[in-house]
Protein backbone atom coordinates (compact mmCIF):
# COMPACT_ATOMS: atom_id res chain seq x y z
CA UNK A 1 0.00 0.00 0.00
CA UNK A 2 1.26 3.47 -0.75
CA UNK A 3 1.51 5.70 2.27
CA UNK A 4 2.29 9.06 0.75
CA UNK A 5 1.89 12.03 3.02
CA UNK A 6 0.71 14.92 0.89
CA UNK A 7 0.34 18.68 0.93
CA UNK A 8 -0.87 20.72 -2.08
CA UNK A 9 1.71 23.13 -3.46
CA UNK A 10 0.50 24.57 -6.76
CA UNK A 11 -1.83 24.15 -9.66
CA UNK A 12 -0.54 23.27 -13.13
CA UNK A 13 -2.07 21.48 -16.12
CA UNK A 14 -1.65 17.75 -15.61
CA UNK A 15 -1.20 16.74 -19.24
CA UNK A 16 2.40 15.64 -18.65
CA UNK A 17 4.26 15.33 -15.42
CA UNK A 18 7.78 16.20 -14.47
CA UNK A 19 8.48 15.15 -10.92
CA UNK A 20 11.11 16.64 -8.66
CA UNK A 21 12.76 14.28 -6.24
CA UNK A 22 14.89 15.55 -3.40
CA UNK A 23 17.40 13.09 -2.00
CA UNK A 24 20.11 14.53 0.23
CA UNK A 25 19.79 17.87 -1.57
CA UNK A 26 20.26 16.27 -4.98
CA UNK A 27 17.43 17.06 -7.33
CA UNK A 28 16.40 14.68 -10.06
CA UNK A 29 13.73 15.33 -12.66
CA UNK A 30 11.89 12.36 -14.06
CA UNK A 31 9.26 12.66 -16.76
CA UNK A 32 6.38 10.27 -16.31
CA UNK A 33 3.50 10.18 -18.77
CA UNK A 34 0.10 9.77 -17.10
CA UNK A 35 -1.37 7.67 -19.93
CA UNK A 36 1.41 5.09 -19.73
CA UNK A 37 3.57 5.45 -16.57
CA UNK A 38 7.02 3.87 -16.89
CA UNK A 39 7.42 1.23 -14.16
CA UNK A 40 11.19 1.80 -13.93
CA UNK A 41 10.72 5.52 -13.25
CA UNK A 42 7.94 4.81 -10.74
CA UNK A 43 10.29 2.37 -8.97
CA UNK A 44 12.88 5.15 -8.59
CA UNK A 45 10.29 7.30 -6.86
CA UNK A 46 9.19 4.48 -4.57
CA UNK A 47 12.79 3.72 -3.54
CA UNK A 48 13.31 7.40 -2.80
CA UNK A 49 10.19 7.51 -0.62
CA UNK A 50 11.30 4.39 1.28
CA UNK A 51 14.62 6.14 2.01
CA UNK A 52 12.89 9.20 3.53
CA UNK A 53 13.02 11.36 0.40
CA UNK A 54 10.38 13.77 -0.87
CA UNK A 55 8.70 14.14 -4.23
CA UNK A 56 6.50 16.55 -6.11
CA UNK A 57 3.80 14.63 -7.93
CA UNK A 58 0.42 15.21 -9.62
CA UNK A 59 -2.92 14.43 -8.10
CA UNK A 60 -6.16 14.83 -10.00
CA UNK A 61 -6.48 18.47 -8.93
CA UNK A 62 -3.05 20.01 -8.13
CA UNK A 63 0.58 19.09 -7.74
CA UNK A 64 1.54 18.04 -4.23
CA UNK A 65 4.68 17.58 -2.20
CA UNK A 66 4.85 14.11 -0.70
CA UNK A 67 6.83 11.60 1.33
CA UNK A 68 6.30 8.21 2.93
CA UNK A 69 3.68 9.04 5.56
CA UNK A 70 5.15 6.47 7.96
CA UNK A 71 8.73 7.70 7.61
CA UNK A 72 9.38 10.32 10.32
CA UNK A 73 12.38 11.74 8.46
CA UNK A 74 10.31 12.28 5.31
CA UNK A 75 7.42 13.90 7.20
CA UNK A 76 9.83 16.23 9.02
CA UNK A 77 11.30 17.29 5.66
CA UNK A 78 7.82 18.26 4.46
CA UNK A 79 7.33 20.36 7.61
CA UNK A 80 10.70 22.01 7.07
CA UNK A 81 10.17 22.73 3.35
CA UNK A 82 6.74 24.20 4.01
CA UNK A 83 7.94 26.15 7.05
CA UNK A 84 5.19 24.86 9.34
CA UNK A 85 5.22 23.36 12.81
CA UNK A 86 4.35 19.68 13.10
CA UNK A 87 1.37 20.41 15.36
CA UNK A 88 -0.11 22.90 12.88
CA UNK A 89 0.53 21.05 9.62
CA UNK A 90 -2.46 19.69 7.78
CA UNK A 91 -1.20 16.71 5.86
CA UNK A 92 -3.21 14.12 3.95
CA UNK A 93 -2.47 10.46 3.46
CA UNK A 94 -2.81 9.05 -0.05
CA UNK A 95 -4.40 5.61 -0.33
CA UNK A 96 -4.69 3.41 -3.41
CA UNK A 97 -8.30 2.54 -2.74
CA UNK A 98 -10.91 2.39 -0.01
CA UNK A 99 -9.48 -0.78 1.52
CA UNK A 100 -6.46 1.12 2.91
CA UNK A 101 -8.39 3.93 4.57
CA UNK A 102 -9.29 1.99 7.72
CA UNK A 103 -5.56 1.76 8.58
CA UNK A 104 -5.45 5.52 9.16
CA UNK A 105 -9.00 6.58 9.96
CA UNK A 106 -12.18 5.37 11.62
CA UNK A 107 -14.93 5.12 9.05
CA UNK A 108 -18.60 4.63 9.82
CA UNK A 109 -20.94 2.87 7.40
CA UNK A 110 -22.49 6.17 6.30
CA UNK A 111 -19.05 7.72 5.74
CA UNK A 112 -17.96 4.66 3.77
CA UNK A 113 -20.95 5.07 1.44
CA UNK A 114 -19.99 8.70 0.79
CA UNK A 115 -16.35 7.75 0.22
CA UNK A 116 -17.32 4.94 -2.15
CA UNK A 117 -19.51 7.29 -4.18
CA UNK A 118 -16.83 10.01 -4.52
CA UNK A 119 -13.50 8.20 -4.66
CA UNK A 120 -11.23 7.98 -6.48
CA UNK A 121 -11.50 11.67 -7.16
CA UNK A 122 -10.26 15.17 -6.37
CA UNK A 123 -11.39 15.17 -2.74
CA UNK A 124 -9.72 15.11 0.65
CA UNK A 125 -11.94 13.67 3.36
CA UNK A 126 -11.21 14.70 6.94
CA UNK A 127 -11.94 11.69 9.14
CA UNK A 128 -11.42 10.69 12.75
CA UNK A 129 -7.86 9.41 13.09
CA UNK A 130 -7.34 5.78 14.03
CA UNK A 131 -5.11 4.80 16.92
CA UNK A 132 -2.84 2.98 14.45
CA UNK A 133 -1.35 6.19 13.07
CA UNK A 134 2.41 6.54 13.60
CA UNK A 135 3.79 8.45 16.58
CA UNK A 136 4.42 11.62 14.58
CA UNK A 137 0.62 11.96 14.12
CA UNK A 138 -0.47 11.00 17.67
CA UNK A 139 -1.54 14.54 18.62
CA UNK A 140 -3.98 14.64 15.70
CA UNK A 141 -7.62 13.78 16.22
CA UNK A 142 -8.39 13.88 12.51
CA UNK A 143 -6.57 12.83 9.36
CA UNK A 144 -7.02 13.87 5.74
CA UNK A 145 -7.49 10.94 3.36
CA UNK A 146 -7.18 11.11 -0.44
CA UNK A 147 -7.66 8.54 -3.17
CA UNK A 148 -6.65 10.47 -6.30
CA UNK A 149 -7.82 9.47 -9.73
CA UNK A 150 -4.40 9.80 -11.33
CA UNK A 151 -2.52 7.06 -13.18
CA UNK A 152 0.89 8.07 -11.87
CA UNK A 153 -0.19 7.98 -8.24
CA UNK A 154 -2.17 4.77 -8.68
CA UNK A 155 0.73 3.03 -10.46
CA UNK A 156 3.02 4.16 -7.63
CA UNK A 157 0.57 2.67 -5.12
CA UNK A 158 0.57 -0.68 -6.89
CA UNK A 159 4.37 -0.63 -7.15
CA UNK A 160 4.69 0.18 -3.43
CA UNK A 161 2.27 -2.61 -2.47
CA UNK A 162 4.30 -5.16 -4.43
CA UNK A 163 7.53 -4.02 -2.73
CA UNK A 164 6.09 -3.84 0.81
Amino acid sequence: MLRICSIPICSFPLSTFVSLFDYNLIQMFIKIYPDNPNEREISKAVRLLEDGGTIIYPTDSVYAMGCDALNVRGVEKIYKYRGVEAQKALLSIICYDLSNISEYARVSNNQFKILKKNLPGPFTFILEASNRLPKIYKARKTVGIRVPDNNIVRTSCVNWAIRS
